[in-house]
């Protein structure tokens, strides 16, 4: 009974070998990853993905309409200090209505009633054309054509960051694809792995060599595995839709990826990022609170302007053309010149009480920047010592693959011979499988720290 107990426990530790040293090695693609017939299909590097995101993202190009935005407000600002020229036309009819003037001359000396003479203007049909130019200009408006100048500076730093934060989603994405995809290629082949063993302790406990309890341990672990692998290609799905939203494609475009995941891996990388010099001038956020610092003291200037006198230039132009004969009287000058200054000389403290508000704001600015100075220096040491620990912990988890496999190696043996059991077998799969996982999660958590550290050096 030993020999044929011995005997089936070696054809399913043969079986197990060969999976183990072939479908693990060998990513498998799944049937629900293929495309259908008809749909889209872009093949992407990682690099190629990046690119895509930036021509199509829907978050940048608003990103660059906000720059085009500002740039608009501030040619309208400049632009209101510059000539502004009119031309009109107008048509007058009165309706054959004649204006009298009556001037008294004296009495009657027949009568001794009082005397005027009547005189009648006549309002004919009449056209006017005209042509006004005229510009003002004010303290107020030279230095808010400086703020819109900030504004365009900041929104285009805004534009970069957005760039820099969906290059560093779509290389998180595009890692995780791969990574999630290495995962259910594990556990489809570690699920099949069990089921081999499943069937083989089903066949031996038919013939009496062993217990009914054996197959239904394995039973369990089979359908756990059937569970996670479930999970694992939900997860994959909902990255890849995700990838599809950064890039700016259909939902029914197939996406593949011809980078794999030990190409992306690269741990030398770490080190050297690990070596570069924190430069805080380089860091957008750094940049955006300095524009808004700079935006904040121009403000005081603005409300200060409210002293400034503001001089306005005006030229008019005018030709009538009567339709019907000539007006006794024409006092409509072709030629208008006119020029004035205003100078605010009482505001019942409205200016001053202005200008107050704006140095209680900039001084808020000033400290919530001298904050935020101190946050992204602590955020660099931060981001190093994460980043070095992810290292060392993906190195860990390097040399843990290594054992694991060759445990589950030499459990596999054994039970060859019948010296081990088939819930050792399974433990030490299992052990493999979680390794495996665990790996890949310290990928993604180097993968993330070196992004993360990346965007504070801006690199």
């Amino acid at each position: 009974m030993k020999r044929i107990k011995s005997l089936i426990l070696a054809l399913a530790a043969t079986t197990v070998m060969l999976w183990g040293q072939t479908e693990v090695s060998t990513p498998i693609i799944p049937s629900w990853e293929r495309t259908s017939e008809g749909a889209t299909v872009i093949s992407l590097s990682l690099q190629q993905a990046k690119d895509t995101a930036i021509r199509y993202n829907r978050q940048l190009q608003n990103a660059s309409y906000d720059v085009k935005i500002a740039q608009a407000q501030r040619w309208q600002t400049i632009a209101s200090m510059l000539p502004q020229v009119t031309a009109g036309y107008d048509y007058q009819n009165m309706m054959g209505f004649k204006m009298e003037m009556r001037i008294p001359v004296g009495k009657n000396p027949a009568t001794g009633e009082d005397m005027v003479n009547v005189i009648e203007r006549a309002s004919p049909p009449n056209g006017t054309f005209s042509i006004s130019a005229g510009m003002q200009i004010s303290g107020q408006q030279i230095v808010g054509a400086m703020i819109n100048k900030i504004a365009v500076d900041m929104a285009d730093i805004s534009r970069l960051q957005t760039e820099q934060t969906i290059t560093s989603t779509v290389t998180q994405l595009y890692i995780s694809i791969l990574a999630n995809r290495h995962i259910i290629s594990l556990l489809d082949s570690s699920k099949m792995n069990i089921e081999k063993i499943y069937q083989s302790t089903v066949e031996a406990v038919k013939i009496g060599v062993t217990e009914q309890t054996e197959a239904d341990k394995l039973y369990v672990q089979v359908m756990k595995l059937e569970s996670a692998l479930n999970s694992a290609r939900q997860g994959l799905e909902m990255t890849y839709s995700s990838m599809k939203l950064q890039l700016g494609v259909s939902a029914d475009t197939y996406i593949e990826l011809t980078d794999n995941l030990d190409q992306l891996t690269n741990a030398e990388a770490s080190l050297r990022l690990l070596h570069t010099k924190f430069d805080i001038t380089d860091n957008y956020n750094y940049r955006l609170m300095s524009k808004n610092l700079e935006l904040s003291r121009k403000q005081i200037k603005l409300a200060a302007m409210g002293y400034s006198p503001s001089l306005t230039i005006g030229y008019r132009y005018s030709d009538i053309k009567y339709f019907d004969g000539e007006p006794m009287m024409n006092m409509n000058p072709p030629n208008v010149f006119s020029i004035g200054v205003k100078v605010p000389l009482f505001t019942s403290g409205r200016t001053f009480m202005s200008i107050r508000e704006k140095k209680y704001s900039y001084l808020k600015a000033k400290n919530t920047f001298d904050d935020s100075h101190n946050q992204l220096e602590i955020k660099d040491k931060q981001l190093r010592f994460n980043l070095n620990s992810a290292y060392e912990n993906f190195i860990i988890q390097k040399k843990n693959i290594a054992v694991t496999n060759s445990v589950f190696n030499k459990v596999a043996e054994k039970f060859r011979y019948g010296r081990a059991s088939s819930l050792e077998v399974t433990q030490a799969s299992s052990d493999f499988i979680n390794a495996q996982n665990t790996y890949i999660q310290a990928i993604m958590n180097m993968t993330n720290a070196q992004i993360e550290l990346r965007n504070l050096l801006d690199k």
